[in-house]
């Protein structure tokens, strides 16, 4: 099957032509998506046709469905979340902060793919920041002060009952399945800096959205930190804007980006519909 992978000329990512993903992929064809995937970080596949059975079987060809802990599912399929704003929405934009999907879980998940489904005219853009590059770009200063710590990650802020999309959020109108529990009070550790098990390259691996602070360290000095990590994280220079179509899935690397959602869309309906890709381990 001849199809083809060219760059963004971002900092990320990789569009790939050629392919109806709606199909069952060869063992072969998987293998070399697979290492364009975590080499690339993100690979964009325009112009799909995909009913949500057909999005839970492309994803599945690169790992099991994972967890969405504090999401609803679409009626169709319990594997498939539904990440929605209406036009007539008031409620903040979800997701705005720099994140990786679920790193407060044991074993936070790989990837993400999200489908395009209902797309504005304008706005809505996803930005990926390149944790490698990030990395390996700290100052050597920076880096000393990073290098063997232990961040705590929890969901708390976000969907605990008083959480941002809390029990307040829900009732403001807010037209996504989000599930506020106690359970997002939670706490997991993971190292800040991280290995990819499958490229060898480390990456930051923390966020202001679910990061709470750092083993050892009160919380004055680990607000502060996060703070700074924070501003380097998210520099220009790392960061990739993408722009959304009808009938475009995306995949990404969760082990080497952050993500952050963008607005500009009032008063248009946007839907796009999402899986998980488990990870075997951190």
């Amino acid at each position: 099957m001849t199809y083809s992978v060219k760059p963004t000329g971002g900092s990320c990512g990789a569009v790939v032509e050629g392919l109806d993903v709606s199909l069952p992929l060869s063992t072969d064809l998987v293998s070399e998506l697979r290492g364009h995937w975590v080499n690339n970080k993100l690979l964009i596949f325009p112009n799909q046709n995909l009913t949500p059975d057909q999005l839970v079987a492309f994803s599945t060809q690169f790992g099991a469905i994972g967890e969405d802990p504090f999401f609803g599912h679409i009626d169709e399929h319990e594997q498939v979340a539904a990440i929605q704003r209406n036009a007539d929405e008031t409620t903040p934009i979800f997701a705005e902060i720099f994140h990786t999907d679920w790193s407060f879980l044991e074993v936070p998940p790989a990837g993400t793919a999200l489908y395009g489904i209902t797309i504005p005219p304008h706005g809505g853009n996803t930005l990926f920041a390149d944790q490698v590059a990030a990395y390996e770009a700290l100052p050597v200063s920076l880096r000393d002060r990073i290098e063997n710590l232990t961040a705590i990650h929890s969901a708390e802020l976000g969907y605990a009952p008083d959480g941002a999309y809390g029990e307040n959020d829900q009732g403001g109108g807010r037209s996504m399945k989000i599930i506020a529990s106690e359970r997002a009070r939670e706490k997991f550790e993971h190292p800040l800096v991280r290995t990819h098990h499958e490229t060898g390259k480390k990456a930051l691996f923390s966020s202001a959205a679910y990061v709470q602070g750092f083993v050892g360290m009160d919380k004055a000095e680990s607000d502060n930190l996060l703070l700074e990590l924070y501003a380097h994280q998210t520099k220009e220079e790392f960061v990739y804007s993408h722009a959304w179509e009808k009938g475009m899935l995306v995949m990404w690397d969760n082990r080497s980006l952050l993500h952050a959602a963008t607005g500009g869309y009032d008063g248009y309906d946007r839907l796009l519909y999402r899986t998980t890709i488990a990870d075997t381990r951190f």
